[in-house]
């Protein structure tokens, strides 16, 4: 079939579009990349490419498992996600557009990897090198308007922070580093196969909150019913006022100050009266009074 003088101009001007990143694990970071991608690449074409390599350290998960992960993670993209394993650089991915018959691409970074790709790739462009051969017409890297979430370090969520969180098995903090649109089933295979991939033992259990150790042993006695019980006389430590537990939640307790007030504090604004701390008989004696009133009607 012969084209067209007017598809011949629209072939000559059509780019390409890619992004090549480790995303191991994928994060909110990467969605922010690929959405970043997609919006510069409008109506052309774009392609997302991942890296193969694999280790304990930074790279837990492997390349099959790894894409599957990332499609799961962000539908709007999983076509773009190609699985290739003759791509294993950014070179590979730059080839293999040539040899799809681009004149031109665009690359979409993280903003602190755009001089460093801009360099790489016009370096080799039109150069024959073991990474293969391309010679694009023009060779464009852009950035996503932010860091690269591969980078390693504390700034913003990171990769390094998701396998952090695996290896202290933290699945709430993890799950908070993923897209909104990530299911909890998904989120818990992505987490158990980071975790797999730094060689950690599987557990059924993960944590649910992010522990501030004080707390979480008041939570635990709390849990176990050796901390409060209905009636228990505490102290409100903010105010220094004494009352009756007359509600057990999840993680706090109402408290009855008076019979027209009552006040809900966390676990660890009241403390208990004991010998030490019992107060004068008269009210103690006011405290015992409204404990046994209420007694009959305290509700779990």
């Amino acid at each position: 079939m012969i084209h067209s003088f007017k598809n011949y101009l629209i072939e000559e001007s059509k780019v390409g579009y890619f992004t090549f990143g480790r995303m191991n694990p994928p994060t909110v970071g990467h969605e922010k990349l690929l959405d970043a991608l997609a919006k510069q690449a409008g109506r052309n074409d774009y392609y997302v490419f991942v890296s193969q390599t694999q280790d304990k350290k930074k790279n837990p998960l492997d390349y099959n498992s790894k894409v599957k992960n990332i499609r799961k993670m962000f539908p709007r993209h999983a076509r773009r996600v190609l699985i290739n394993k003759k791509i294993r650089t950014a070179f590979d991915a730059a080839q293999f557009l040539y040899d799809k018959g681009f004149k031109k691409i665009v690359m979409v970074v993280g903003s602190d990897r755009v001089n460093e790709f801009t360099t790489l790739l016009n370096k080799y462009n039109g150069q024959k090198a073991q990474h293969g051969f391309y010679n694009f017409d023009t060779i464009e890297v852009s950035s996503a308007g932010a860091r690269d979430p591969d980078a390693e370090g504390v700034s913003g969520m990171s990769a390094s922070k998701m396998r952090a969180f695996a290896a202290e098995n933290d699945f709430t903090s993890f799950i908070q580093g993923l897209p909104s649109s990530a299911n909890n089933k998904d989120a818990k295979k992505l987490f158990q196969d980071v975790r797999n991939g730094m060689g950690i033992k599987e557990e059924t259990v993960f944590k649910r909150h992010v522990e501030l150790k004080p707390v979480s042993e008041i939570r635990e006695k709390f849990v176990q019913g050796k901390l409060f019980e209905l009636g228990d006389t505490v102290v409100v430590k903010e105010s220094d006022e004494m009352g009756v537990i007359t509600y057990l939640g999840a993680n706090y307790v109402v408290v009855e100050l008076s019979e027209d007030r009552s006040v809900r504090k966390w676990l660890d604004g009241v403390q208990k009266v004991t010998e030490e701390t019992s107060p004068s008989t008269k009210l103690k004696t006011v405290l015992e009074k409204r404990k046994n009133r209420k007694t009959d009607s305290y509700k779990y």
